[in-house]
């Protein structure tokens, strides 16, 4: 799902779903909730329209697809929401190498506040570079 995940920030949500993604980075808005949030929408309906499809034909493998779409999304959410951007305190002092380094990715992706520049797309696999600077911090 990496890939896709990556391809579908890059060329959607900083493409022509921009307008929904724009606040995400400007912080345009005030409140909890963003147009950003509406993705959850977009990308829940078609993990629960599979996963129904596939139950109605015996758990066939529509299902299994729906339940990985599903899965990705639960993941994302936690990764995203609560440990990048603590909507929730959860995580908030980790020294865990590998979250340091897709949380401090995820912020080279947001220095960024229009939709042509970025960087680091991705959500659980970041450029080396990120995970060399807290892998390697034990070495020098």
């Amino acid at each position: 799902m990496e890939p896709v995940t990556w391809a579908i920030h890059k060329y959607v949500m900083h493409g022509f779903l921009w307008v929904l993604h724009r606040d995400h980075h400007d912080h345009s808005i005030e409140g909890t909730l963003e147009k950003n949030d509406y993705f959850f929408v977009i990308f829940a309906l078609p993990a629960i329209a599979l996963m129904y499809f596939g139950w109605l034909n015996d758990f066939n493998y529509l299902f299994y697809i729906g339940l990985g779409l599903a899965l990705y999304g639960m993941t994302y959410f936690f990764v995203h929401d609560i440990f990048i951007h603590q909507r929730i305190d959860f995580l908030k002092n980790s020294k865990n190498p590998y979250l340091l380094a897709i949380r401090r990715a995820h912020k080279q992706h947001h220095k960024h506040l229009g939709k042509a520049e970025g960087e680091c797309f991705g959500l659980l696999w970041v450029p080396i570079k990120y995970f060399k600077m807290y892998f390697n911090k034990d070495k020098v």
